[in-house]
């Protein structure tokens, strides 16, 4: 009876503890959780815990964050009161005052140097200059405010000003193309607009196609050089330090917002059509903020690196996560050509990329390796495999393989780095591997997406198994729903499959201007449909297997619409049919093509190619290297952007067909089937191309 009251205790304690291996490095961190045993409407699996969906009724397949099973965080656990942008902003003034805010190489003139520094109370002058600069000017609160400019101190000063006086900023980016930025403009209601000078020649091009515009301001810009605009076009054009002059001239207090109110629209480039306009509140971005830094703890003391486009939320993000913690943030020069340089001129301590970047890296230090003979080879896999093993099985790797051969690999990114963030796209569980022994600091994927503010998952501190995207942010749950038509379901075995879908504070208001869009994604119980596939592995991490719609992203991130492309190629007079394949782990897309026989027969004999069957005619290289020219003029016709041309195809003899399993019954491209039917064409490509032209590939 004793050993029984014991023991029961004994495991009503260990309840209450979580596991190591989901508890943070900060000693701050607590170890408790909720008890289990007590919590009659969820149980744990490591680093998420399951709920019902439906109290009464529902299954259990509602997955939290261990951190915050009970809530869903809003707000940030040490400054709840931060409840906006301007908030979040104020408190960085008052905490960091004069710690370094932002940094530039860039000097006056335009040349380069060391980095030279704004401290957080000197930018909270310049966002009040900004922000009373736009109110002399007559902007009233809510009023859309564009910027169209890469990544600068000026960029975030302007954001701030737009979050201090109520304004919503709406961030153009050349990406979308010239007359994807007008149309955002004029959907947007676009009043004033920040450019540089490159960026004005553009906006000059279709100026009287933007009524709404009432002023640009010209960052970089000399007013006596300005250009001077037609007089009937109602709009005025300004320097960056005129606007700042005139909003010192007549200070107006904060018009602080609500956490409720819109605190930026965010155009996403989509697949086909035009741009859609996500729109997101201060309270928003302030869950999604609160609920990263749950997980992972940033000092006053880090230094970031700012290369990926402010425009997108996954850098926005990491922005109003520095700025709540009082870290300093460095810009590059604007050249990626010149990002080593810079890293090596500003050793940041926190380096957020995308997979491009990190397999670029991969592949330089791996030639390099291959490269160095035999004695030095041996002793970086000797180095390798050792700290690979310690790292894994939880140990201190020893320190002398730092000294012997991984410092000089620090050094690539300035030699300080601490912690590497990835995102936008999968990062292949080997280079995840490879950084995390390179460079001995902590390497977090994450996954998102501009719907939900940006962080859907990511993995804990101390997860080593790689090839997921971690457990569900503390601030949103997630759910996969059955897809029949792909035969995922959430009672597949081992593992749960389904779309990905997610609820919490963290979910966009809506589409800008279309309800039809946002009803298509959001369903009536507040889920976004977010069109991934995922699957649930051992203890509650996600993993991110497939695409439900038939668009997806190659390695740098472009959205590719396969669909779109197969009809253009479909006009090219050698095909008949065409099947599009690309994933996120490749930058190219790579084409299965099923000929007419007659016709290739007929071109073989005008070019006096012999052959003897079909089947060594499709597979000749001569013939390939034609079918992808023709292939190449039809998309230069059709105008396809570059990363939407096939850069290797397949030729096939047999159509696709209801038979053999790859067309539906309104003959469309089954996706999946075709996939799983030519995957080791696919494959086969791939390694050509990587062959022909590393570069193609992973990058």
């Amino acid at each position: 009876m004793l050993e029984s009251q014991a023991h029961r205790r004994l495991h009503a304690i260990q309840c209450h503890l979580l596991p190591s291996s989901t508890a943070s490095d900060d000693d701050s961190s607590s170890h408790v959780q909720p008890n289990l045993t007590a919590a009659e409407f969820f149980h744990g699996q490591g680093y998420s815990v399951v709920l019902p969906e439906k109290l009464q009724t529902g299954k259990w397949n509602v997955y939290r964050s261990a951190r915050s099973p009970l809530e869903l965080v809003t707000r940030f656990a040490d400054h709840p009161e931060i409840g906006t942008l301007h908030d979040n902003f104020v408190h960085a003034v008052e905490s960091f005052r004069d710690y370094k805010y932002l940094g530039t190489r860039i000097r006056e003139d335009g040349t380069v140097g060391e980095y030279k520094w704004m401290t957080y109370g000197e930018a909270g002058t310049a966002c009040e200059a900004i922000g009373s600069g736009l109110q002399f000017h007559g902007f009233q609160k809510g009023a859309s405010i564009g910027l169209y400019f890469i990544n600068r101190p000026e960029w975030l000063i302007v954001d701030l000003a737009c979050s201090s006086y109520s304004y919503i900023s709406v961030p153009l980016y050349d990406t979308l193309g010239p007359d994807a930025v007008q149309y955002v403009v004029n959907h947007a209601d676009i009043q004033a607009i920040f450019c540089v000078p490159q960026t004005l020649n553009s906006l000059l091009s279709f100026l009287s196609g933007i009524p709404s515009v009432r002023l640009i301001v010209v960052v970089g810009g000399v007013d006596e050089y300005l250009p001077s605009l037609p007089s009937g076009s109602g709009v005025k054009l300004v320097s960056y330090l005129k606007l700042i002059s005139q909003g010192r001239s007549s200070l107006q207090p904060f018009c602080p917002p609500k956490p409720e109110d819109v605190a930026t629209i965010c155009y996403t480039s989509g697949t086909t059509g035009t741009p859609k306009g996500v729109v997101l509140t201060h309270g928003n971005l302030i869950a999604s903020a609160a609920g990263f830094c749950r997980a992972i703890k940033f000092a006053s003391s880090d230094v970031y690196f700012s290369y990926l486009p402010l425009a997108h939320i996954y850098e926005r993000t990491n922005q109003f996560i520095l700025v709540y913690y009082g870290g300093a943030v460095g810009f590059y020069q604007g050249d990626n050509l010149k990002l080593m340089d810079d890293l090596a001129a500003l050793r940041p301590t926190i380096f957020s990329s995308v997979p491009r970047l990190y397999n670029r890296i991969y592949d330089g230090i791996t030639n390099a390796v291959a490269n160095s003979g035999k004695l030095r080879e041996g002793l970086f896999r000797v180095a390798y495999n050792s700290k690979k093993q310690a790292i894994m099985s939880g140990r201190n790797p020893s320190p002398m393989w730092d000294r012997l051969v991984f410092n000089k690999i620090k050094e690539k990114l300035g030699g300080r780095v601490r912690f590497l963030g990835s995102g936008a796209s999968p990062l292949s569980p080997d280079v995840m591997d490879f950084l995390r022994v390179c460079f001995g600091c902590q390497v977090i994927e994450g996954y998102g997406m501009t719907e939900t503010s940006c962080v859907i998952s990511m993995m804990d501190v101390g997860d080593n198994l790689s090839g997921h995207v971690g457990s569900p942010s503390p601030a949103c749950e997630i759910k996969l729903v059955d897809v029949p038509e792909m035969n995922y379901t959430s009672e597949d075995q081992p593992h749960p499959r389904g779309e990905i879908c997610v609820r919490g504070p963290i979910v966009f208001q809506g589409y800008y201007k279309d309800e039809v869009q946002t009803s298509e994604v959001i369903d009536n119980d507040g889920w976004l449909h977010t069109g991934d596939i995922g699957s649930w592995l051992p203890g509650g991490r996600l993993k991110i297997i497939d695409r439900k719609k038939n668009i997806f992203k190659l390695a740098q991130g472009e959205y590719i619409a396969p669909e779109k492309i197969e009809n253009v190629y479909t006009k090219c007079k050698f095909v008949s049919q065409c099947f599009i394949y690309g994933d996120s782990l490749n930058s190219s897309l790579v084409a299965v093509v099923a000929v007419d026989p007659d016709l290739m027969e007929a071109w073989a004999a005008s070019e006096g190619i012999k052959y003897e069957n079909l089947e060594q005619l499709c597979n000749d290289p001569r013939v390939r290297a034609a079918v992808l020219a023709e292939m190449d003029a039809v998309g230069m016709e059709a105008q396809l952007r570059g990363f939407e041309f096939a850069k290797a195809v397949t030729l096939v003899l047999e159509p696709f067909t209801l038979e053999n399993g790859l067309l539906t019954p309104t003959f469309k491209i089954k996706r999946p089937q075709a996939k799983a039917y030519f995957a080791k064409v696919i494959s086969d490509m791939y390694a050509e191309l990587s062959k022909s032209d590393p570069k193609l590939q992973k990058m």
